[in-house]
Formats: structure tokens, sequence, C-alpha cells
């Protein structure tokens, strides 16, 4: 199990418990947004029939329209795994990640451990965290304080789930500090997985380094223009955090009160205490229902479990499956 890397695709992990895979599966293993998109009219057969825009004009006038920077600063990428791979190979030096954290960074500091050497102490070129942070959930609100102590560091902040974030923090204008480089996903909160989008911002300097060894026709046209109308939808993005504000609170009270360890999160996912993970997720696969193992994060050595809010029909079937367990 240890193998299968990342959430979502419940398939393989039925695959991997040797499980028949039932008609249809409750996925609480991805932290992708579970609403239903609103009507789209695209030409499907215009966008997958043409080349995509190299340089992502348009979707970058919007972000750099709402963060008040230069659109030489922002580099949009096929999804944050893209971008965690092209920064890998730009960044020299000894590098710290902030442990537990989304496993993709240290598996790109492996396989390109010529440029990398990673300390978990001491002092370091570069300090990779997620924030909120992927599987606690847990948000950090003031790390302009750090940054301004350590000039010589440069700061990877991989915000993908901070549109999640359930309550209203004072967003920090990290984007200002040279030595910060953001990683956004719009994959998460706008439903998008399938087609992978996201974006870096950072110094002009960085971004020209990045782009150019970056992949030409890198983020496809159905991508581009699925992202372009969900980050001209307000309506869907509000509808979106309350739903997941009002939801995600009452999910983790209803299982704290049937007896279970939830660990506190400020996102819409949240990590389980359990005693034998293994066992728990055999036995949800059984009841059509997945969840995150959680082997593959520095720490936690399988002895969680990470949920995703669904909706609170879904949640309610999660809960009463899991009851009589010892976990």
């Amino acid at each position: 199990m240890e193998n299968l890397i990342h959430g979502a695709n419940p398939e393989n992990l039925y695959h991997a418990f040797n499980i028949p895979v039932p008609e249809k599966i409750l996925d609480f293993s991805t932290n992708t947004n579970i609403l239903s998109w609103p009507e789209i009219n695209i030409n499907l057969e215009e966008l997958a029939s043409h080349y995509p825009d190299p340089d992502c004009v348009s979707l970058r006038k919007i972000i750099s329209e709402r963060e008040h920077i230069s659109p030489d600063r922002i580099l949009f990428t096929n999804g944050i795994n893209e971008a965690i791979y092209l920064l890998a190979q730009l960044l020299s030096g000894t590098s710290a990640i902030l442990q537990p954290c989304y496993s993709e960074y240290t598996r790109a500091i492996v396989n390109l451990k010529n440029s990398f050497t990673v300390y978990d102490s001491g002092k370091f070129d570069n300090f990779i965290l997620t924030n909120p942070n992927n599987p606690t959930g847990k948000y950090i609100p003031d790390l302009s304080q750090v940054i301004k102590q350590y000039p010589d560091t440069m700061f990877i902040i991989d915000e993908a789930y901070i549109d999640f974030l359930m309550r209203d923090y004072i967003r920090e204008r990290l984007c200002e500090f040279s030595n910060v480089i953001i990683l956004r996903s719009l994959t998460k909160i706008f439903h998008l997985s399938g087609v992978r989008i996201g974006y870096v911002i950072a110094s002009e300097n960085i971004i020209a380094k990045l782009k150019a060894i970056q992949p030409t026709w890198s983020v496809n046209s159905i991508a581009q223009e699925l992202a372009r109308i969900f980050l001209e939808n307000e309506d869907f993005y509000t509808r979106t955090r309350k739903f997941y504000r009002e939801n995600t609170p009452k999910f983790m009270n209803a299982l704290r009160e049937a007896g279970f360890d939830v660990h506190d999160s400020d996102v819409h996912y949240f990590l389980i205490r359990v005693d034998d993970d293994i066992a728990v997720i055999r036995h949800l696969l059984r009841n059509g229902i997945a969840v995150r193992h959680t082997r593959n994060f520095a720490g936690l050595n399988g002895k969680y479990i990470r949920a995703a809010t669904r909706r609170p029909e879904d949640n309610r079937i999660l809960i009463e499956a899991m009851k009589g367990m010892t976990i």
C-alpha cells in the first residue's frame, strides 16, 4: 500500500487490497471540491484541435490583477506537480521540508538528488512547506515574520488548499518577498483534477528560469479555458466556501461524538487517529468507502487516516461504517 503515493483513484486501492471494486465508491481520499459544476458551455472540438496559448496570457492577466503584481511574475503549470519538478531542477543547495508534507516534494528531491540535499535541521538554502498543511490541514498565519528573519533562505510555500480555509485569516502579502515562491492549485477548489492546472508566483528572474525549462504547451487548451471560466465565476467560489465552512465542523464533531479521535484542521480535510489503519481501510473499502492512508507522510507512520468532507448524506455513511470498529 505504501506504493500508492496519492489519494484519489480509489480503484487502485481496491486492487491493492484485492477487494472487488463496487459499482459506486464514496471517495473521501481526495481533497477536491465535491460540489457540482455550474452549467458550462465550451467548444470542446475547437479547444482540443488547436494548440494552446503557451504563455497563458489571459490567465496570467486575471491573477496579476487580483494580486496586483506583474504578469511576468506568474507561471501557469500542468498542475502543482509540474511546478514541483521544475523547482527541483532549478533550486540548488541544501533544503528542509516541514514534515509531514505532500509526498511529491520528497519524491522530486530524491529523483533529482544531485540538485538537492535534504536536511531536517540546521542551516539550509531552501525551506519547503505546505500551508495549509497537507495532510494535517493546519494553517500557519504569520509566516512573514519568519521570512524576514531568514533573507538568505528561499521559502517555497505550497498554498494548494488556501481557498478552503474555514476562517478569514488576514492574507499576508508574501508575494512581495523576493525570497518567496508561492505555488497554487486550481484543480482543488474548481474540481479540475483531470485537466491539471496550477500556477507559480515568484520574482521575474525565477519565473523566467522556470519558463526556460518548462515544456512548450505545458498547459492544455481545455484546462486554460475551464480555469478562466471558474476564475471569473465568483458565485461558485463563494458557494464552495460556504458549503465547506458549514459542513466540515459538523462532520468532524459527529465523528468525535461517535468516539473517534479527530485532529483539528483549518480546512475541509483532517486526520483521524487509528490503531490499525490497514484494518480500518479494508473495512471501509468493503463498505464502498475510500479514505486516504498516511503511510507515505513522514512522522505519521500509518497511525492516521485522512478524510475530506463530502455531502452530509455521504458523511453519515462513513460515520456509520466506522462505528463499532476498534480504531
